[in-house]
């Protein structure tokens, strides 16, 4: 199946999801290149993740992200 790159923002603006957000991207440790967490003043964490997988993966991923409480996530995807 055909992969691609892509890169996911997420912000949790919520402490208690972030427990909730690192074990959505455990389990798809198998396709992600790297990320990059800041902590950021406001008590806010912002999370850069790159990816290689097939659409319905970073989809479903973004997707579940998407869904967990104080956490806001977008996509952006290789030509």
């Amino acid at each position: 199946m055909e992969t691609r790159v892509a890169i996911i923002a997420i912000m949790v603006e919520d402490p208690d999801s972030v427990a909730k957000v690192n074990d959505v991207l455990h389990d798809y440790a198998e396709h992600i290149i790297g990320r990059m967490g800041l902590p950021y003043k406001r008590k806010m964490g912002i999370i850069s993740v790159v990816i290689d997988a097939p659409h319905n993966t970073i989809s479903a991923l973004s997707g579940k992200l998407g869904r967990i409480s104080g956490v806001n996530s977008q996509t952006l995807y290789s030509k």
